[in-house]
């Protein structure tokens, strides 16, 4: 199979180097100084067992291929935002033998959150899922660094929205090849990512703040993770829990320093210190409060973190400088004296 890596940046950059780095044929797909970086240096991915550098055929879009083939996997590792753009990209794209890409390509959404594969599913046929434990990072056009070891990551596969094929299971078997990912097969993908998802729900905080460390901080997060609980079990979405999760992860991914490289602070912390002018907090907090509004639970704390993140991208004000003292008073002012709703009742009448 050859990977297309449509999203070559922290988590589509690792993958893609860890498949070509096991001999696997990869393809990446960058926009503006990635993709300039990456046609000019190669990929340089910086882990604890030292830097690699690959230099892959890299392209744009999906003209820089022409007609793709039919042992194509797409992975799509563009953030959330960026999802339909890329989705009606690559799903007109002609296969050799017949069809488009949409008809007859399998597409992996290796991505945070849950919309992507929504999306994914009402244009292509073969959508398959991830949950992604890939600690990696982005911020230097050509370089990914990702810190885990002695794994890089774990990635849980499934068919999307549910169930398990040959061709997970062939993705999956080339994964683990690389010796430095370990990939479940799941039947129940989204119960994972739904776990992730709370996991992901104190990203903005760490956005914002940058207090990783900070006793107030984790205070808030442990509020906004129980917020996200209750919307979870309001709405009947199963979920695998932290046991499972820890059970799981055990001490297959420590983080080590590396080289030349500063410590990350998460996907969303990286949008906004690279300043790109948007942040995928819509799809991680914001699926709390969409969910918490559609089963009628309020949803203060996500709402607020929904809200300043997206303040803050979009003006592109430096990541970590809300300090996080004033971080908690504004949570505190959202759930003692919360917003109206749409239509002026009182939250949760």
């Amino acid at each position: 199979m050859r990977y297309i890596i449509i999203g070559a940046g922290a988590v589509g950059g690792a993958i893609g180097g860890r498949l070509a780095g096991a001999g696997h044929e990869v393809v990446l797909v960058a926009r503006g100084a990635q993709y300039t970086a990456l046609r000019a240096n190669g990929l340089r991915l910086v882990t604890p067992d030292g830097e690699h550098t690959y230099r892959l055929p890299t392209v744009e879009g999906p003209a820089g291929l022409g007609e793709l083939r039919a042992d194509d996997v797409l992975v799509l590792a563009v953030k959330t935002q960026d999802s339909e753009g890329a989705l009606a990209a690559w799903g007109p794209v002609p296969v050799a033998g017949g069809g488009t890409a949409a008809e007859r390509l399998p597409l992996v959404c290796a991505q945070n959150g849950v919309e992507g594969q929504r999306l994914a599913l009402r244009r292509f046929r073969r959508v398959y899922g991830v949950c992604v434990w890939l600690p990696a990072s982005y911020r230097e056009p050509g370089v990914v660094s990702a810190a885990g070891a002695p794994l890089t990551g774990i990635l849980f596969l499934g068919r999307y929205p549910h169930g398990t094929d040959d061709t997970v299971r062939g993705i999956a078997a080339d994964l683990e090849k690389t010796t430095t990912f370990e990939a479940p097969v799941v039947p129940d993908v989204v119960r994972w990512q739904y776990a992730k998802l709370l996991t992901n729900l104190g990203n903005a905080i760490r956005a914002l703040s940058g207090a990783a460390d900070s006793a107030e901080s984790e205070r808030l997060r442990q509020r906004v993770w129980a917020e996200g609980e209750s919307v979870l079990t309001a709405a009947g979405i199963p979920y695998a829990s932290a046991a499972e999760e820890k059970a799981r992860r055990g001490d297959k991914i420590a983080l080590r320093p590396l080289p030349g490289t500063e410590p990350g602070g998460g996907s969303s912390w990286q949008s906004l210190s690279r300043g790109t002018g948007t942040i995928e907090t819509d799809y991680l907090n914001g699926e709390i409060v969409l969910l918490g509004r559609l089963h009628g639970v309020p949803t203060p704390l996500n709402e607020l973190l929904q809200r300043l993140a997206n303040t803050f991208a979009r003006e592109r004000q430096p990541a970590g400088s809300l300090p996080s003292a004033d971080l908690v008073r504004l949570a505190d002012e959202a759930v003692f004296h919360p917003m109206p709703a749409a239509d002026g009742r009182e939250p949760g009448a």
